[in-house]
């Protein structure tokens, strides 16, 4: 924690409670002032003594602050014994991840909710679950990957090329593309998130920069990928300005790698000190968006969310740069958040988890496998759903299931079977692992408008 020889006693000495206001303000100073002079920061500590109130909305100090004006203990919270309005969307979705989400449905704080066709069992709320609540925001209901989105841009280089010069794409992949923990770019870009004082106003953050700068323009591992493939816009729509036809396109799935994931580990342990639950709903511990700390998290969130975005647009730049042509559009959207959103004439807080927004007119992709079409798609707004769709087809089978169903050998008969060269992957992402995209598409009809399609013929993943 650095050289500060802060203890508890000193706190003590300067008039604070014997409570958890003085292990609150000793993780905080030490956390942000572990280099500077004791007698500096005791004179910080005891002006946030004599005036907690002037402190309370600081970044910093808020925690401090907030501890000193509350003196109520934490209570463990129980669940309702009725659930929230709910819909579920699809019929083949596992009665685990139904639990999950009625669980999730019984928190004090839920007022909706609702299952996506895509939807699997998850850590906490399911993979395809939708949690609207009040003035509360849940770490382990947003996700692990923060931001998580697929990014589409459609070039205006004749869609032969992709059988014609195959080669030149497939090399595009291999040199340009970065998957995985340790992949990462000899050069990167001035990007302008990383000038936002947001990093230096959160200490976690603060910690996290140098990984985020490092991890620019890279991909996860598991099921992120970078693909170029068939674009075939079937119905015009003026938001992406393009007459029917086919093109050449790019489509990415990834987050905000390491970053979100940090912010995610670090901020679902502090919501489970912060709010007891009974067992089964521990995973739901949720964060008050009234408190320094709910603030903080919803800050980071927002950040990693607009890091993810960036990591999108540098990978097609670096794309594109390599292969020439034009972007013509560009579609893009996320899940693995939470918004500020109203809902039967009152403001929630909705989560989406592996849940794509689609409000009305709100364009979207929702991929398939590395093998089937994906969907360009329009949302309609549809209030049982709270807005939302399906962010893919969704597993069939579980990655452990894979490891022993498929081989490498079942995978390559489908790629040739479809004509997609694949660069990486391997069996837990299997084309087979995946449910039907034909019949996910049907349960979502009242929730998107599909507008084309996106067939993959190069795919990199991870190794």
């Amino acid at each position: 924690m650095g050289n500060l020889k802060l203890k508890g006693k000193d706190i003590l000495k300067l008039g604070y409670p014997n409570n958890q206001s003085v292990n609150v303000a000793l993780e905080v100073m030490k956390r942000n002032f572990a280099t500077k002079n004791i007698h500096y920061v005791k004179s910080l500590l005891k002006e946030i003594l004599i005036h907690p109130e002037q402190f309370e909305k600081d970044l910093t100090f808020g925690q401090i602050a907030e501890t000193l004006l509350s003196s109520k203990k934490t209570e463990k919270r129980m669940l309702n014994s009725q659930r929230a309005n709910f819909q579920i969307f699809g019929n083949n979705i596992s009665e685990e991840a139904k639990n999950q989400l009625y669980t999730a449905l019984k928190l004090p704080v839920s007022v909706q909710g609702a299952l996506m066709p895509d939807a699997h069992s998850g850590y906490g709320l399911p993979i395809g679950g939708v949690l609207a609540v009040e003035n509360a925001v849940i770490p382990y209901g947003v996700g692990m990957d923060i931001g998580c989105r697929m990014s589409l841009s459609i070039l205006d280089t004749p869609v032969s090329y992709l059988n014609g010069a195959r080669d030149k794409y497939e090399k595009a992949l291999a040199e340009h593309t970065k998957f995985g923990m340790y992949e990462t770019h000899k050069s990167h870009i001035d990007h302008e998130i990383f000038d936002r004082d947001t990093f230096d106003l959160i200490p976690i953050l603060r910690r996290l920069k140098g990984k985020a700068i490092k991890q620019m323009g890279s991909s996860g591992g598991g099921n992120h990928f970078v693909e170029f493939g068939e674009v075939e816009i079937t119905e015009e729509d003026e938001q992406i300005g393009l007459p029917k036809g086919k093109y050449l396109g790019i489509l990415s799935h990834s987050g905000s790698r390491g970053l979100g994931a940090e912010i995610a580990q670090y901020y679902s342990r502090v919501a489970v000190e912060q709010c007891p639950l009974p067992k089964e709903a521990q995973q739901f511990a949720w964060l008050d968006l009234s408190t320094h700390l709910g603030l903080e998290y919803w800050t980071a969130m927002n950040l990693a969310g607009d890091y993810a975005s960036a990591c999108h647009d540098d990978i097609h730049r670096r794309l594109v740069k390599a292969v020439g042509g034009r972007v013509k559009a560009r579609i893009e959207n996320h899940h693995n958040f939470a918004w500020k959103e109203t809902h039967n004439g009152k403001e929630v807080i909705v989560h989406r988890k592996g849940a794509t927004p689609a409000n009305e007119n709100e364009l979207g992709m929702i991929p398939g496998s590395m093998t089937a079409k994906g969907f360009i798609v329009r949302g309609k707004g549809n209030p049982d759903s709270l807005n939302s769709a399906s962010h893919g087809a969704g597993r069939a089978h579980s990655r452990g299931e894979c490891r022993s169903l498929f081989t490498q050998n079942d995978i390559k008969k489908e790629l040739k079977l479809k004509d997609v060269t694949l660069m990486g992957g391997n069996t837990e992402e299997a084309p087979m692992a995946y449910k039907d995209i034909y019949e996910v598409m049907n349960a979502q009809s009242e929730l998107v408008d599909i507008l084309g399609t996106f067939q993959p013929r190069i795919v990199r993943m991870d190794r």
